[in-house]
């Protein structure tokens, strides 16, 4: 693969579960990920520290979710933890395949309710002259609360990004009804790669049959060379979100 190409992927684990909690499915969201390979995934709602989880599988609390999902293949990741409770706490996470230099994880939660975050990595990627800064987002139930964190994450942007710098923004965006998808996007002169390539944003929930558009990846400074949404009826032992992935090609 050459080094201007990159495969990436958002994937919403549900803390390790499948729809409504019936089923404990870390390893096969594991399985599915080194399947994958991407060179960078953008999780949310990883599980990092909860007890009662823990039990299902052999991690303890002090490697928690994302030191068994990395499973090796990606040698650098990040946490950003949004929500935090008695038992243990989850948030936002990234891996790549490539160091990060820089991580920072904001709180852009709208409400006391609902707990949410954003984190921003930095990546050194060989002979690319600049940094990328990928950016995994997990928005509100709400619509006036997801368009007030889309809001703070370009605000954000404008003043930590420079606007030649490659930039890919993923994740769970919640806005099933594409209400402030496309003002986000011009405000940040970024593209959604299903939207780019195919004319439409991925449908992605419920990941068996999905309806409902709710993940996104948005980049800048890329070509869109491929987009898949892995969904299907295998999924019910997979999570309740399907996973959307991308190969994107770095502009000159």
């Amino acid at each position: 693969m050459s080094h201007r190409t990159l495969h990436v992927a958002t994937f919403n684990i549900h803390k390790g579960f499948t729809h409504f909690n019936v089923r404990f499915a870390l390893q096969q969201q594991r399985d599915l990920l080194r399947k994958l390979h991407a060179d960078i995934i953008f999780l949310q709602e990883v599980q990092e520290l909860h007890f009662k989880s823990d039990q299902h599988i052999a991690i303890s609390a002090k490697s928690g979710q994302l030191e068994y999902l990395t499973d090796q293949l990606w040698p650098d990741y990040a946490y950003g933890k949004n929500a935090v409770y008695p038992a243990g706490h989850h948030g936002n996470a990234l891996l790549s395949k490539f160091p990060i230099s820089k991580s920072i994880n904001q709180n852009i939660s709208a409400h006391r309710l609902e707990q949410r975050g954003m984190l921003h990595c930095e990546i050194n990627i060989a002979n690319w002259n600049v940094p990328l800064h990928a950016i995994c987002v997990h928005f509100g139930l709400l619509a006036h609360w997801r368009r007030q964190q889309m809001q703070w994450v370009v605000d954000y942007v404008n003043r930590h990004v420079p606007i030649n710098a490659p930039m890919i923004i993923a994740g769970d965006f919640n806005d099933w009804r594409l209400r402030a998808s496309h003002e986000f996007a011009k405000q940040l002169h970024v593209s959604e790669v299903f939207e780019h390539h195919t004319g439409k944003h991925a449908r992605s929930f419920p990941a068996w049959l999905p309806v409902l558009k709710m993940d996104r990846i948005y980049v800048r400074g890329f070509d869109i060379q491929h987009t898949e949404v892995h969904a299907g009826p295998q999924f019910m032992k997979v999570s309740d979100h399907a996973m959307l992935s991308a190969k994107l090609v770095r502009r000159s």
